[in-house]
């Protein structure tokens, strides 16, 4: 009964049944600006990072709010900033006041796109660079939308949670891309479980396989630097590895329906079998975890991503009263309490800038810092006990000194990241 009670006053708290609330931070104050006084009305945005995520943003930012403009955009490269423009300018034609002038290119970028002028900046680079672009985004006072995962190691969690702290005091908005949150389906699926639906929870499951990704050929002229930035993905100390960069959604989920608890320790194992090209950086293509919780509770994980094996993308949570189900288009409970979910069915992506600007505009910011910044440590948590092989324990990863980027950025860098792990030999950090 008191586990139930528990769950149920999370529930309330988090208000995870409720549209667009999950994750969230309700200030006690509204902001202290012109945007929430409506003295305001133009809500000028910049985008860095123009890739297909990023321009993603920059669109549902602007479909947000009729008073929402593009101010200004920042990336590595010119080549995707002049694309994602274009691309921007015919979907929103006169809403996007990107002059020449506001156009940033290079590893500054990100500083000069905070200090332009903008109200709200969207952070969609690789996430090795995202403790430090949402750290400064915060410092400066700004709203920030910021892409998952929130960092690649332990020091950049570490960053991330001081920025969080600092979002709350200055009653700023930081809606995290962990857009599952924002899935209506799965606010309703997870706020029955935490409202005891199914009972107490013995164990969950989560599986996601897929095939295999994008890669670029290097070009003539790229040095070293450039061609793991275009090739981002398949280094770890700009992607976490993939088990950071695209399983932490399945992670985010587990952690979401046990009441933001988080393990106590992580035992793994993962390898390359399909990316044995160095090509394919320094990355894994399989992993397999279990996951300890100190009331005894089990999560375990399985994730691939190699090229002609079956797909599967899925959560299920097994309890004393039922157990509950999602994979596709499937939210349901089965056991003492059955249901099926039956309402209406958003975009979840677009739902995340709505709820975003709703917040600027109503002067309620929300804060999904300490959220999203677990829910990724899960992942690098998971990553640390399949690379050592040990087992390793929440403390262990939260207070890891390895960095696993470089101090400082130049295009004639000579850094190749940290070798491929061999479980067993590779040493915690």
């Amino acid at each position: 009964m008191k586990n139930k009670e528990t769950r149920r006053k999370f529930i309330k708290k988090a208000g995870a049944a409720a549209i667009f609330s999950a994750g969230s931070f309700q200030a006690p104050m509204a902001f202290a600006n012109e945007l929430a006084r409506g003295k305001k009305r133009k809500v000028k945005v910049g985008l860095v990072g123009c890739g297909g995520r990023g321009t993603g943003a920059a669109v549902q930012a602007l479909n947000a709010d009729p008073d929402v403009v593009l101010h200004a955009m920042a990336d590595a490269f010119e080549d995707r900033l002049t694309s994602s423009l274009g691309l921007l300018k015919k979907a929103h034609g006169g809403r996007i006041e990107v002059d020449k002038a506001r156009q940033f290119i290079g590893f500054d970028a990100y500083q000069k796109l905070i200090d332009s002028g903008v109200d709200v900046v969207l952070l969609a680079s690789p996430p090795g660079f995202r403790p430090k672009h949402l750290e400064a985004a915060i410092d400066a006072g700004k709203h920030v939308f910021y892409e998952k995962p929130v960092a690649v190691d332990a020091p950049g969690v570490r960053k991330v949670l001081e920025a969080a702290k600092k979002a709350k005091a200055k009653n700023l908005s930081m809606v995290s891309g962990f857009c599952f949150r924002y899935d209506l389906q799965k606010q309703a699926l997870y706020g029955k479980v935490l409202d005891g639906a199914i009972g107490d929870i013995k164990s969950i499951s989560s599986t996601r396989n897929g095939g295999e990704l994008w890669y670029k050929e290097r070009q003539p002229g790229w040095t070293d630097m450039e061609y793991q930035l275009r090739n981002w993905y398949y280094q770890n100390w700009l992607s976490g590895d993939f088990i950071v960069e695209m399983f932490v959604h399945s992670l985010d989920m587990i952690t979401w329906a046990l009441g933001e608890k988080t393990p106590i320790a992580a035992t793994a194992t993962g390898g390359r079998q399909w990316r044995t090209d160095k090509k394919y950086g320094n990355i894994y293509d399989h992993f397999a975890m279990e996951y300890d919780y100190a009331d005894g509770t089990k999560g375990f994980c399985f994730t691939r991503q190699q090229r002609g094996g079956s797909t599967k993308n899925g959560v299920e949570i097994q309890g004393s009263l039922g157990n509950a189900y999602y994979e596709g288009s499937r939210h349901e409970i089965t056991g003492k309490n059955p249901w099926k979910y039956g309402g209406e069915v958003n975009d979840m992506y677009q739902s995340e800038h709505d709820a975003l600007f709703k917040s600027i505009r109503e002067g309620a910011a929300i804060n999904d810092g300490e959220m999203s910044a677990k829910s990724t440590l899960m992942g690098i948590m998971g990553r640390m006990a399949a690379y050592t092989g040990q087992t390793i324990t929440w403390d262990d990863a939260l207070n890891s000194t390895e960095v696993l980027g470089p101090d400082a950025y130049d295009w004639n860098l000579k850094f190749k990241g940290p070798d491929i792990a061999v479980p067993g030999k590779t040493k915690f950090i």
